[in-house]
């Protein structure tokens, strides 16, 4: 026998931290992870599908052993992406991010039900005036070289995002964070400049060893050869990266929370989705994200015993995001003329086999910081007709729409290799030409891509992409005027009282207070439109018959790998 699992989870999301690249979509991702990425998204875009539905609330996973525990076995394992890096402290895409979440541990860890529990924290203290958190980490941590975990590790890490010569991309979640010291070997003690509801959230990043990089200057980590031979504290360690090929991970059997069941993990690159269900199909892939394209097609797998299909709502969105710099982006009224021109519904509808939700802002509608006025810009290409004469549009003598002397012709970009994201371009292209807008699509190789929206190159007109989201809605790392230079603000957003109503909102503890201003910015931002909010995408993911203890996390691709294990069959 075997355990089914489609459950929806309906729990609270938060803000973005990676951008999702692979799956169906990604794992929005995608993750976007993601970005879950991605991907994020993720990415991947499956749904429930007919045995579930909205009201559903189970994330199961697979726990019911089907048959014998057993130690030992491989596991492969299906990612689309090559990763960028393994640097904690400045990876942003998903495909980094999730192997990361396996090689090192984080201070805190985020459960299946999105709340904040301990990893390597036993337990800590927040003082009255929440300005100090003081921690106290597990005893006999060790590094995969051996080498114990201290708190030094701990305030090294965090240290790294307040110096100066920071290059990362993620300066801009410890604003308020002044110092980090290690009091002793197991306590480590957090001192901000101002009360921020958001710090416990922030923490979730792995803690990397002093002793390789503590002589490393900030502005050389990138360069480090640690980002390619990472050594963290996780249940399973590096062990080889072949680029566009795999990526290979051992068990650590002397990790703190016990010795891993499997022997090794290996993330296949297979390059693209459509290679993602050809090599599950043939059984060289054993675990993968199914896109929602595919979603029959997985279903019936899993009802020939190929497969066990498992799906939860997934913690991310999809998006089309426009480079405000451009004149032709540079008002909302064209911006919002785009997003009524394009008809959402049909694309979660034909490409992603109706496995998603129409987004309408930068938060998930599950968040308890959604607020209930969201401005929405429903599909209606008349309207988007008058809005783009009101914005100054007019018809040219090939039928694509001038303004002062330019025509509305612009590229299109998102990463290759994502069917979904490459369906939805195409999509896209053909709806806004409709409006007299002209559009080439192009897709671009992941890590190229991300080199190319990045600062300080924003080589883009408008990309498809996705935000993974974070424990904490807090929207200063893709919206505040300060994250552009650096930052994950790629297209630019930026207005005064936004950036000054995200530098209050970490201010305010009490939840409903905080909620009120969240809804503010969040409002302000559907307002503008410098996104066009794609869609919400749920998560599908194919796993062997015979493998327990897996846990469909709504946010974590990989979640306590260390407890998963195969049963004989």
């Amino acid at each position: 026998m075997k355990k089914k699992v489609l459950g929806l989870s309906t729990v609270v999301l938060a803000t973005s931290i990676f951008a999702v690249a692979c799956g169906g979509d990604d794992n929005l991702e995608e993750a976007m992870q993601e970005e879950r990425n991605d991907a994020e998204e993720n990415n991947n875009n499956a749904d429930a599908g007919e045995e579930a539905d909205n009201d559903t609330n189970e994330n199961e996973g697979n726990e019911e052993a089907s048959g014998e525990a057993q130690d030992g076995g491989d596991l492969t394992i299906g990612i689309v992406s090559d990763p960028v890096q393994f640097l904690p402290t400045h990876s942003s895409d998903t495909a980094s991010g999730d192997i990361e979440d396996i090689v090192f541990n984080q201070l805190v860890r985020i459960d299946e039900e999105i709340e904040i529990q301990p990893e390597l924290a036993v337990d800590w203290e927040e003082s009255e005036d929440g300005l100090t958190y003081t921690f106290e980490i597990h005893e006999g941590v060790t590094f995969h070289d051996g080498e114990p975990l201290t708190a030094d590790d701990v305030a090294f890490t965090f240290n790294i995002f307040i110096d100066e010569d920071y290059t990362g991309p993620r300066g801009g979640y410890f604003r308020a964070l002044e110092e980090v010291e290690a009091l002793d070997e197991t306590t480590v003690e957090f001192r901000l400049s101002e009360p921020d509801a958001r710090f416990l959230g922030n923490l979730g990043f792995g803690i990397m060893p002093e002793h390789i990089l503590g002589d490393v200057p900030a502005t050389e980590l990138e360069e480090h050869d640690f980002t390619r031979d990472p050594v963290g504290s996780g249940p399973f360690e590096f062990d080889t990266w072949e680029d566009g090929q795999y990526v290979q991970l051992t068990a650590y059997e002397d990790y703190w929370e016990g010795a891993p069941h499997l022997d090794r993990l290996t993330l296949s690159i297979v390059g693209d989705q459509n290679a993602m269900m050809a090599q599950i199909e043939g059984g060289d892939i054993e675990m993968g994200v199914v896109p929602a394209t595919d979603f029959s097609t997985a279903e019936r797998w899993d009802e020939e015993g190929l497969v066990t299909l498992s799906s939860t709502l997934g913690y991310q969105y999809n998006y089309m995001g426009y480079n405000t710099r451009l004149d032709m982006f540079s008002d909302k009224e064209t911006r919002q003329a785009l997003t009524h021109a394009i008809d959402r519904q049909t694309i979660i509808d034909q490409v992603g086999q109706g496995q998603g939700e129409v987004a309408h802002g930068p938060v998930s509608p599950l968040s308890w910081a959604y607020p209930d006025s969201m401005p929405e810009f429903e599909y209606d290409p008349d309207l988007a007709r008058e809005l783009l004469e009101e914005a100054g549009w007019e018809e040219g003598g090939d039928g694509i729409l001038e303004r002062d002397g330019e025509r509305f012709s612009f590229t299109l970009k998102t990463n290759s290799g994502n069917q979904i994201r490459e369906d939805i371009a195409v999509i896209i292209q053909s709806m806004l030409n409709e409006v007299g807008v002209e559009v080439d699509v192009e897709y671009v190789e992941w890590g190229a891509f991300l080199d190319q929206i990045y600062p300080p190159n924003w080589d883009f007109d408008a990309i498809i992409l996705g935000w993974a989201l974070g424990t904490d809605p807090d929207p200063r790392a893709i919206w505040h005027t300060e994250e552009i230079e650096q930052g994950q603000n790629y297209t630019g957003f930026s207005r005064d009282d936004v950036d000054e109503l995200i530098d209050e909102n970490v201010l305010i503890v009490d939840q409903d207070e905080r909620a009120e201003a969240l809804h503010e910015i969040f409002e302000i931002i559907a307002e503008e439109q410098p996104y066009t909010f794609l869609y919400y995408p749920n998560d599908l993911v194919a796993i062997p018959t015979n493998l327990e203890g897996f846990i469909h996390h709504p946010r974590l691709s990989y979640y306590k790998p260390h407890e998963w294990y195969f049963t004989a069959e």
